[in-house]
């Protein structure tokens, strides 16, 4: 399998795409005739504006219009430099003299706008990405991710290899139970760029990452680019946000990408099907986990390949450090310090304390299965690719884990300084990732099988709410963006 999805791989490229302008909720420009001023901006939602163009003669750009920023600049004619004009009021898309411009403008005006933080859900299944906010836990609206799913598919099927290769892995993702789309899975991991201007995506199945301009109202795609192998697992973003890792799970490596270009820049040897990169605190290393192949039986753990943390200087990408595992190293959570790891592992129904200082395992929190598992999975080989829990997050404090059981429908508050369980509570189908709040003192915890966000509550270990989201959700990653993009997302919770 593993030889015929590297034989089949298309070719690693980042396919720029244009940015559209000029869309229905953004502003393009108005052209002004020969000699004359450059128009007004034309329509625009709040916070979005589009620039005025100057053409031959013209001394100045498009007037301002009342909702737009002077970040929005216009583009200039052959005559003396146009100033830019900024977005037009809400109301005709020819607010301004002359006919509407859509090759310019069109942006939402993210240089004046406020932030807001905000909880992403990738949502696997529908291919899209809900925005929840971070404080209140409301669904402000969503992006779909995949709006050339038609060409991606086109493009696999027209070679009978990847095309055989695409069956195969819908396969390989598709779970024994409550599996929801046959092996479909569009996106595995989302992040913001620290500007809030920037979405990126890595797509599963599709083996690509792509990224999205959140400061246009369409959110045209600004890149593409296939990872090696055929499928994009776990990614990373650097804390500066230069740099996204990506896992290309079947080919036994990481990419490291460009985020402004997409390019590929460097790559690292992993251990067997690696799985979650992070970064350390500091932005100096990067650690990737490996889980060996899943699609093997209990039976056959032995023979599932190399499971590792592999530890990896990040300006360099030479590794620095491998970590043996006799199991696949599931979420985890590395310290600032980077002196401790806790992390799930396949077929523990818990978590481990590991010391990275001498390498070893200090603590098993091995948690009793609940009556819904004993029920719904009675072997190991019923788990959900190896996972008894996946999905673990640790309290702003660091005196608490929020461990997602899987395969028990619950959620347990960990103490960190004794390894016990302080409180469980059950919460609903597959609970499959958990992030921790910027506060710090809240889980969000995605419900795969419910379509649903868990907040938990880190000081009573309860919950407080569920929010609807998309369909099977998975990763789900803290960002800030300007209000201007939540104004132009669309209102489907995902």
């Amino acid at each position: 399998m593993l030889a015929f999805v590297v034989a089949c791989s298309p070719d690693n490229a980042s396919q720029p795409h244009g940015s559209d302008g000029g869309s229905p909720n953004t502003g393009g420009g108005g052209q002004a005739s020969v000699g004359g001023m450059g128009g007004g901006g034309g329509q625009a939602g709040p916070g979005v504006g589009g620039g005025g163009r100057s053409t031959t003669g013209s001394s100045s750009g498009g007037a301002a219009g009342m909702m737009g920023g002077p970040s929005d600049t216009g583009v200039a004619g052959s005559g003396p430099a146009g100033g830019g004009g900024a977005g037009g009021a809400i109301g005709r898309p020819d607010a301004g003299p002359g006919e509407p411009d859509t090759s310019v403008g069109g942006g939402a005006d993210t240089g004046t706008d406020p932030m807001r933080d905000v909880l992403l859900v990738g949502n696997s299944v529908s291919g899209t990405v809900s925005f929840l906010d971070g404080k209140t836990f409301a669904n402000l609206g969503s992006i779909n991710i995949i709006p050339d799913l038609q060409d991606r598919l086109k493009e696999i099927n027209a070679n009978p290899l990847s095309a055989i290769a695409y069956v195969i892995i819908k396969q390989k993702q598709t779970v024994k139970h409550f599996e929801p789309s046959n092996g479909d899975r569009f996106l595995d991991d989302v992040f913001v760029s620290p500007d809030g201007k920037t979405l990126y995506v890595s797509r599963s199945n599709l083996g690509d990452v792509a990224a999205f301009d959140l400061s246009l109202a369409s959110h045209a795609m600004s890149w593409r680019t296939h990872v090696d192998g055929l499928k994009a697992d776990h990614a990373t973003l650097s804390p500066d946000g230069s740099r996204l890792v990506v896992s290309a799970t079947t080919v036994d490596k990481a990419d490291v990408l460009d985020s402004q270009t997409g390019a590929i820049v460097g790559s690292f040897a992993t251990g067997h099907f690696p799985h979650q990169n992070d970064y350390s605190a500091n932005g100096q290393h990067i650690y990737n986990g490996s889980i060996g192949d899943v699609s093997m039986t209990y039976a056959q753990d032995s023979q599932k390949g190399v499971r590792q943390l592999t530890v990896v200087d990040a300006k360099t990408f030479a590794v620095i450090k491998t970590y043996p595992f006799t199991e696949g190293i599931r979420p985890s959570v590395i310290t600032a310090d980077e002196k401790t790891m806790y992390s799930q592992q396949s077929y523990l129904n818990g978590v481990i304390k590991f010391d990275l200082t001498t390498g070893t395992i200090t603590k098993t929190v091995d948690e009793p299965l609940s009556a819904f598992a004993k029920t719904n999975y009675p072997t190991q080989d019923d788990y959900p690719h190896d996972s008894a829990h996946h999905g673990l997050a640790l309290s702003g404090d660091g005196s608490k884990l929020c461990d997602a059981g899987t395969i028990d429908n619950d959620i347990s508050i960990i103490s960190t300084a004794t390894m016990t369980v302080e409180s469980t509570v059950d919460v609903g189908m597959i609970p499959y990732w958990a992030t921790t709040s910027m506060d710090g003192n809240y889980c969000f915890v995605s419900l795969s099988g419910d379509n649903k966000i868990s907040v938990i509550d880190y000081r009573t270990g309860r919950e407080v709410k569920q929010v609807p989201v998309g369909k099977f959700p998975q990763r789900n990653r803290l960002g800030q963006v300007h209000e201007s993009v939540l104004a132009a997302l669309s209102p489907a919770p995902g």
